[in-house]
């Protein structure tokens, strides 16, 4: 697993070194958003639609908004010291028995184990908690988010934290609609719910509880699939289209000047097989004596006698 957080638990002058692992995973079927004309993954992307362009992430900053289309904004030196001094340690404010806390409070779970030489520490720890049936609650700051959090002992001998909701953060029950007040109910209606219970009732047993939405999920994919009821997405975005033909002009400008220097050389030999036509007639004649016929070299020969006789 891996590690998210590594600190301390301390409490009183206890100090036990721990690391933090995600205790949950979530296994929710993933589905993309897709183009339905050609079957692309639809992006998303950062734009300004003021001045309608992508924004890159060293120009964004953030703000909140107080009021409809009016902020405060912050930079990252003002963010950091309102966050405070990141601190590594859990610290256990007190000790209470876990009864106490209604599940609603309750956000995620992590284990935690011994971090170095810490295990004899945690060790005691989770004993005396053990064998007092308390748990502690502590706070500790994630990702600049200070929580509280529940620490308590699992049966299978592992410590673990669940980070709780501030008690601002649970909604009032006053804002529920339409709850019922107080009732006179039928006796017998109640005794016969309650025999429904508890004929219901049974050891907790997790594993005998599955996700029927994601089994069902599951199947329809893989039938698709096996039926290649499939669609594919284009290999090729458009942005890769236009680099490449930019970078296609691009090398045909880089050869355009070179291949204009031959032109303007070629000019002085022409002019210079010109001269050639005033050779004598009898030099002519005595390189034609002296060179086989279908050879390579009687121009080199040629242009020598040529020479030659032209002097």
């Amino acid at each position: 697993m891996h590690t998210v957080w590594k600190g301390a638990i301390s409490f009183g002058l206890v100090h036990v070194p721990v690391k933090m692992f995600s205790a949950t995973e979530d296994k929710d079927i993933s589905l993309r958003m897709l183009h339905s004309v050609c079957g692309s993954p639809i992006a998303y992307v950062r734009e300004c639609p003021v001045c309608d362009k992508k924004v890159e992430w060293n120009e964004i900053i953030k703000g909140y908004e107080y009021e409809k289309g009016r902020f405060v904004t912050f930079d990252k030196d003002e963010l950091e010291q309102a966050a405070g001094e990141k601190s590594k340690t859990i610290q256990i404010l007190d000790f209470v028995a876990l009864e106490e806390i209604d599940p609603i409070y309750f956000q995620k779970t992590y284990y935690l184990s011994p971090d170095q030489a810490g295990g004899s520490a945690y060790s005691l720890l989770m004993e005396a908690m053990k064998q007092s049936g308390k748990i502690g609650i502590a706070k500790i700051s994630i990702r600049s988010k200070s929580s509280l959090a529940a620490i308590r002992v699992l049966h299978s001998g592992c410590l673990a934290m669940e980070t709780i909701y501030y008690p601002d953060e649970i909604r009032s029950v006053q804002q529920v609609p339409n709850l019922p007040g107080a009732l006179q109910l039928n006796d017998k209606e109640l005794t016969m719910a309650k025999l429904l219970i508890d004929q219901l009732t049974s050891p907790f047993q997790p594993e005998k509880y599955t996700d029927d939405y994601r089994t069902a999920m599951h199947d329809l994919i893989q039938g698709k699939i096996a039926g290649e009821d499939v669609t594919v997405a284009p290999r090729q975005e458009p942005g890769h289209v236009l680099d490449l033909m930019a970078a296609l002009q691009a090398s045909l400008e880089s050869v355009k000047t070179p291949m204009a220097i031959p032109v303007t050389d070629a000019s002085p030999p022409a002019r210079k097989r010109k001269k050639s036509t005033t050779i004598p007639a009898e030099a002519t004649a005595e390189a034609e004596e002296k060179t086989p016929k279908k050879a390579v070299k009687p121009r080199a020969k040629k242009k020598k006698d040529a020479g030659a006789g032209a002097s």
